[in-house]
């Protein structure tokens, strides 16, 4: 039974929005990670220095979203980055297939030497493969790339906003709406609980170790915490 060119291009679609959507969560979680660990050390420093309750809330509030906007900005410039190189790449490989159509066999068959095929095999699996899909096959033999596999830089610049947002609402919201004798309890433990969730997440996301990610996470939290406390208390 033939291939079915109908299900094959919808198979790839679906590999392409499934590698785009993993990537977009996990710019989500480190911009979480990094709004609670942001606006946290500000909340630290300003508590330590002052009583005021409003000038607490408003740095905070400024951090969060001044953390927000530079979390989704720093996302969009490096995906564009990364998407505009990917295709530079694809356009550089379409003009050698058009310019030197030997040298590209010659590249792809020396891919598949490399890993312990033999010559004619090898030739004869690049010469199958550049008449069907010439340019995916070079793409993905020489720049480990699938072509039209891109990121999307909005979807990750928006991913980073609203989690950066989300992240720094928990230590702000925990100063801001605990009762004054429990401010840094609350603040400390919305801290670690947040930071310890993050960690929880990426690991699951990246197939890591989950203990030591938690565990990892909630350790730089709480040194977090202390570095701008101490530095709070200088002013």
């Amino acid at each position: 039974m033939g291939d079915n060119p109908m299900l094959a291009k919808k198979q790839t679609k679906q590999k392409a929005s499934m590698k785009e959507r993993l990537n977009t969560l996990r710019a989500g979680v480190l911009g979480s990670n990094d709004g609670i660990l942001t606006v946290v050390g500000v909340l630290f420093s300003v508590a330590a220095a002052t009583t005021n309750q409003f000038t607490i809330f408003i740095a905070g509030l400024s951090d969060l979203l001044a953390c927000a906007f530079s979390m989704a900005c720093g996302e969009y410039a490096s995906v564009s980055t990364q998407r505009d190189t990917e295709e530079a790449a694809v356009r550089k490989e379409q003009h050698l297939l058009d310019t030197d159509f030997d040298g590209q066999v010659k590249a792809v068959q020396e891919y598949y030497m490399a890993r312990g095929v033999t010559a004619n095999t090898s030739l004869a699996i690049a010469n199958d493969l550049l008449s069907k899909k010439p340019l995916e096959t070079v793409v993905n033999v020489k720049d480990g790339i699938k072509v039209g596999q891109y990121m999307n830089p909005w979807s990750a610049a928006f991913s980073s906003l609203f989690s950066a947002s989300a992240g720094g609402v928990f230590p702000l919201a925990a100063m801001t709406f605990a009762p004054v004798a429990y401010q840094w309890p609350a603040t400390i433990l919305a801290v670690i609980l947040s930071v310890g969730l993050t960690g929880y997440l990426s690991a699951k996301l990246g197939d890591g170790l989950v203990k030591t990610a938690v565990i990892r996470n909630i350790v730089i939290g709480i040194i977090t915490m202390l570095i701008h406390y101490g530095v709070g208390r200088l002013m």
